[in-house]
């Protein structure tokens, strides 16, 4: 089996003509390796933007491209194409999913259709590389060159941000990782509609207590320091998207706050639940004193 990583590079740009913005792909890079993760080829081509009239700031100090750089690229479709010769049937890995988004944005505008060719397995290295350090926190993920200062590989500021560096700086910190988790477990089959669904999935927080996808019995709280169960002293209210109430435990004698959110994600609900205590209110130390 072989592999490709990708990169990246677009513009975000306004389309008239549906009316919306595109993220305009500028630049493709790739490198690709064998089972034993030796580099087999690479490709790397510019494509001159269709849509965008000019490119942003912040992609011109990135990339330190300029339109008359991309004047002579390809068009998207015909370098796409190409890449899709490159790969074959091969595994294609990106950082993250935003590339892929992106290939599903470009492809939609082009052809109508969100199918990306050339797309039939896929891993998302940036999960993959988490895990196999034993830090993957789908809420707070790693930029690449943050990883790779974290992992201790070294590369060049300067050549971060155009494709085909990032995408050999993505094949160095798989290569230091990729004994600590198995690869297949992070490898998902793409020539299906399920993949697209998976990808183009909105993951949020269920903010309605009315929703069905909200598990009243989840809200229960037990004290987390006698386990007894807890009573709730006030209603739910909606805070950063969490539930939050005040609960009281009996047998502690211990009020405490209790948050919990419900986070939709394709797989399912993710559920977050803690405790923080709350300091005692000088009525009820004075009661205790009374009680003395």
């Amino acid at each position: 089996m072989s592999y490709v990583i990708l990169d990246l590079e677009w513009n975000s740009a306004y389309s008239r003509q549906e009316h919306r913005f595109v993220n305009e792909i500028i630049e493709f890079g790739a490198v690709k390796v064998d089972d034993s993760f030796c580099e087999a080829g690479c490709f790397e081509e510019l494509i001159a933007p269709k849509i965008g009239k000019k490119l942003s700031g912040k992609v011109k100090q990135l990339t330190h491209l300029t339109l008359e750089d991309l004047a002579d690229g390809g068009d998207f479709l015909s370098v796409a194409k190409a890449f899709g010769e490159f790969a074959g049937d091969s595994v294609v890995m990106t950082w993250g999913t935003s590339d892929i988004h992106a290939l599903i944005d470009n492809f939609l505008f082009y052809t109508k259709k969100r199918n990306i060719p050339f797309l039939t397995a896929y891993c998302d290295l940036q999960e993959y590389c988490e895990k196999a350090i034993g830090e993957y926190d789908e809420g707070n993920q790693i930029g690449l060159g943050s990883f790779a200062e974290k992992i201790g590989v070294s590369f060049s500021e300067e050549e971060q941000h155009r494709a085909a560096a990032d995408a050999v700086l993505s094949l160095k910190c798989l290569r230091k990782v990729m004994d600590g988790y198995p690869l297949d477990g992070c490898v998902l089959k793409a020539d299906c509609e399920e993949f697209y669904d998976r990808m183009l999935f909105r993951n949020h927080f269920v903010t309605d207590l009315s929703s069905p996808d909200i598990d009243r019995e989840q809200m229960k709280f037990h004290c987390d320091v006698c386990g007894a169960r807890a009573r709730r002293l006030k209603k739910w209210k909606l805070r950063n998207k969490s539930f939050c109430a005040d609960f009281y435990c009996k047998s502690c004698d211990r009020t405490f706050t209790g948050r919990i959110s419900f986070k939709k994600r394709y797989d399912g609900i993710k559920i977050n639940k803690r405790q923080a205590v709350r300091e005692q209110q000088p009525e009820r130390e004075e009661n205790k004193e009374e009680k003395q």
